[in-house]
């Protein structure tokens, strides 16, 4: 699990209620129910309208998702291909059908067994390259939802100040009341400015740069499956792997390899 996200969200959180705290004030009477529920269930119902269904309701699981994922490395994907290929050119491409059986990514699995059975290149290739399509259209769609939360939040919570002024104009009568009623009205602004920002605009965005690692990482599987299949030098398969990392990861893994 990346702590990136946890850790995030964490800092964000400590830099308002501890600068709140250094102001002499007190975090919890931004604990407001009504304010909250205009804010949180608002956006969601926003959001629900805004797309389908299923979007929202597999949207806990894809929190999950986006808190919990961790990129495979690549050092360890290229040294698994490189020892397919050593296999393959040792024992023959057949001798990999085995190897499938524990194979755990899914997208790999299919690959070499595709190239196994015999499938021609290009329609490996072509058969890949529209799962990894089919892969980023689902991840944008999960991330466009957060988007769309992320957009709606400080709006409803406009919406909710709005509400609470209205609730304070019907009591100008008594000026006891307005100072509290007041500042509870700008609560729902707060928070509707906060989530958005806190929450779900940086798991939009974290969304969006797991599934541009996802989707590296299965160009890269692409690569080096149709390099197995074509019988090339596992030498070679691990040059061609290492031309799609960037420097640094090509220079660390170059270093460890030493």
């Amino acid at each position: 699990m990346d702590p990136g996200t946890f850790a995030g969200i964490g800092l964000a959180l400590f830099a308002i209620f501890g600068s709140m705290i250094m102001d002499g004030g007190n975090p919890a009477a931004l604990i407001s129910p009504p304010a909250m529920l205009i804010v949180f269930g608002g956006t969601f119902g926003a959001a629900m309208a805004s797309g389908l269904m299923k979007d929202a309701t597999g949207a806990g699981g894809i929190i999950a998702k986006a808190l919990k994922a961790k990129p495979d490395p690549p050092d360890e994907t290229i040294a698994q291909m490189v020892d397919f290929a050593e296999r393959a050119r040792r024992e023959g491409l057949l001798a990999l059908e085995e190897v499938t059986k524990t194979v755990e990514n899914p997208f790999l699995k299919k690959g070499i067994e595709l190239a196994v059975d015999g499938t021609d290149p290009e329609e490996l290739r072509e058969i890949l390259e529209n799962d990894i399509g089919a892969f980023r259209n689902e991840s944008k769609a999960n991330a466009k939802f957060f988007e769309n939360m992320g957009g709606f939040a400080p709006t409803l919570g406009i919406i909710g100040t709005v509400i609470g002024l209205v609730h304070v104009l019907q009591n100008l009568s008594d000026p006891g009341k307005l100072g509290p009623l007041i500042a509870g009205a700008f609560i729902a602004t707060l928070w509707g400015v906060m989530s958005a920002n806190i929450i779900w605009l940086p798991i939009a965005n974290r969304l969006k740069r797991i599934a541009e690692i996802e989707v590296h990482h299965r160009e890269l599987l692409i690569e080096g499956i149709l390099s197995i299949q074509a019988g090339a030098n596992p030498r070679i398969v691990q040059q061609r792997l290492l031309s799609h990392l960037s420097d640094k990861d090509r220079a660390r893994i170059e270093a460890e390899a030493a």
